[in-house]
């Protein structure tokens, strides 16, 4: 059985053989569905302020 990840930014699935892995230096994995996710992640952004994220179109309530 194929195992599907979450996307630690946008709370969306991603399917088998997509997405990107980043392991942090504290060995910390996190997983990101494409480079938009990733990026946000990354210039600091939160989730819950973006519409196209999980939380931000409240879904996760």
């Amino acid at each position: 059985m194929v195992e599907t990840r979450t996307c630690d930014y946008s709370g969306e699935e991603i399917e088998p053989g997509t997405g990107i892995m980043y392991v942090q230096t504290d060995g910390t994995v996190l997983h990101f569905r494409d480079s938009k996710c990733e990026k946000n992640y990354f210039m600091g952004r939160e989730a819950r302020d973006l519409e196209w994220t999980g939380e931000g179109a409240g879904e996760n309530e």
